[in-house]
């Protein structure tokens, strides 16, 4: 993993961050208010003490030896901690490349990563960052401070787009696993094609609290109805003509099938997952995403 570097942060990205940065800050005070916190509530605590069981607390909160000793339920009772730590994974893939509108994947997903750090940065959490591509990775280490998060963002929204004939990038779970501490929140962004786990993936839900956020394309839902059409396809590097056959409909219904039951496997729970149409606004999905994480309660 290479070290951290002092080089400056590009101007164009900062100054993309700037233009996002006075519409987050609207977010959390007029729209969010305490729920951004309160949607990471629950596994970033720290002990406080034993208590009874009443209806309507989190069953994983239970404490089943103490239940068990004494013949009631009684659950864990914490304290919030000051801070949350958020560690963002990206992984840059060719495929992000594809978009049918005026923006690509990958321009809309580091948008969404960059609201996200923002987020982190006006709540004065502590935010990092692994870029993971298949020329190598970079890591920033979670920092805290408007100035400090910026400068790290807009070094992940300048990061070099993978080329077209690239492979897949190489995420160093292993590493991951020990860059942040306990009870963090990891939020993985990519394309998420149908593929196995990670190794350790496990592991990793029950050291941080894990999210995964993914952008679609348009044409990804529902090809174009009944017209011929040609698109540069990024994983395969060529391009491509669709005739809108029968045959070709049933083999993209087929892939989203295994996509979604792959994205489902690795996030269970739907509130810990975020798909986001290329042609939406980010950050109100976001907003969205947060309430309802709020609502119900979710750790």
């Amino acid at each position: 993993m290479p070290p951290p570097s002092a080089t400056p942060a590009p101007a164009s990205a900062l100054a993309l961050l700037r233009q996002l940065e006075w519409r987050v800050r609207h977010a959390v005070e007029n729209v969010l208010s305490g729920e951004y916190r309160s949607a990471f509530r629950g596994r970033g605590m720290e002990f406080d003490q034993v208590v009874k069981y009443t209806f309507g607390d989190d069953v994983r909160d239970i404490d089943w030896n103490v239940t068990a000793r004494l013949g009631e339920p009684y659950r864990k009772k914490f304290v919030e901690e000051r801070e949350v730590t958020l560690l963002i994974v990206f992984e840059d893939s060719p495929s992000l490349h594809f978009g049918s509108g005026a923006q690509s994947k990958r321009e809309a997903l580091l948008e969404l990563a960059g609201l996200v750090m923002l987020l982190g940065a006006v709540n004065r959490d502590r935010v990092g960052f692994i870029h993971a591509a298949p020329a190598g990775n970079l890591f920033r280490e979670p920092v805290r401070g408007r100035g400090q998060i910026l400068h790290a963002a807009a070094t992940l929204l300048a990061r070099p787009a993978p080329a077209a004939t690239d492979g897949a990038a190489d995420i160093p779970w292993r590493f991951i696993a020990r860059a942040a501490p306990k009870h963090s929140v990891l939020i993985w962004l990519g394309d998420f094609p149908p593929r196995p786990q990670p190794e350790g993936w496990t592991v990793l839900q029950r050291r941080y609290q894990t999210m995964g956020f993914r952008v679609d394309d348009p044409w990804e839902q529902a090809l174009p109805a009944n017209e011929r059409f040609a698109a540069y396809d990024p994983a395969a590097g060529r391009l491509v003509t669709l005739e809108g056959s029968a045959a070709e409909r049933a083999a993209h219904a087929s892939w989203c099938r295994e996509r979604e039951a792959a994205w489902s496997a690795l996030y269970p729970d739907p509130l810990g997952r975020l798909v986001v149409d290329t042609g939406q606004n980010r950050l109100d999905a976001l907003v969205r995403f947060f309430h309802a994480r709020m609502r119900s309660g979710s750790r």
